[in-house]
């Protein structure tokens, strides 16, 4: 391959390209009940959510979670979450999204926090797959920041310049990692943050994924 002359985008999975909100909260719950905490509702999530996931924990719960309490609640976490995914489908619209910026001659990747084993047969059951020059889970320990992610992700694609990189996601995390590798972020109202909290971060705010792409096409050019 060579240079990439033109805008990339990374990709976000849950929450972006993956419209999994109710079998985020669903699992979330599931998590809490194992410790006895009530439900929360999808608006208390985008607007406590964060990561580390410890954190957002605490901030439920008052205090953070013990090692113990953590790992019972990881546990049921992605085990709901593995069942439920199923009833799961893309984003509207994210199929036509993905071919137009290939047809246009620019790259595209996938990066997410999601479990590297499990994402990569989600990702190519929907056919999407041929569309990114690479696809990217998690691999090691839940809970954490997509920053070191990022590095190792834009460093085994070769030749995409940072500089005319732009992360599309729903995390403020996914902005934190932009930045982090000298690119560029554009956040998506419709999945795990409120639009207050995005708003906060101090990068684009959008309510569509189509919103995302023309200001990604902007801010890469």
């Amino acid at each position: 391959m060579g240079k990439q002359t033109d805008a990339h985008i990374v990709w976000d999975w849950n929450g972006t390209l993956f419209h999994d909100n109710d079998a985020i909260i669903g699992a979330t719950n599931a998590a809490f009940a194992e410790l006895g905490l009530e439900p929360i509702t999808i608006e208390q999530y985008r607007a406590l959510y964060c990561v580390p996931v410890p954190k957002f924990y605490e901030r439920l719960m008052g205090r953070l979670p013990t090692d113990a309490e953590w790992e019972i609640m990881d546990e049921t976490f992605h085990r709901y979450y593995a069942e439920h995914r199923v009833r799961c489908s893309l984003t509207e619209g994210v199929a036509e999204l993905l071919v137009e910026w290939r047809s246009a001659g620019r790259s595209q990747s996938l990066l997410s926090m999601y479990v590297h084993e499990e994402l990569v047969p989600l990702v190519r059951g929907f056919g999407i797959e041929p569309h990114f020059l690479r696809v990217d889970g998690r691999v090691g320990p839940s809970g954490g920041s997509k920053a070191q992610h990022m590095v190792r992700h834009l460093g085994a694609l070769a030749g995409v310049d940072p500089a005319r990189t732009v992360v599309i996601g729903d995390a403020a995390d996914d902005a934190v990692a932009a930045l982090h590798v000298g690119a560029r972020a554009v956040l998506y109202t419709g999945g795990s943050h409120s639009r207050a909290s995005l708003e906060e971060v101090g990068v684009p705010v959008v309510d569509t994924l189509a919103e995302a792409v023309v200001e990604a096409e902007r801010l890469a050019a």
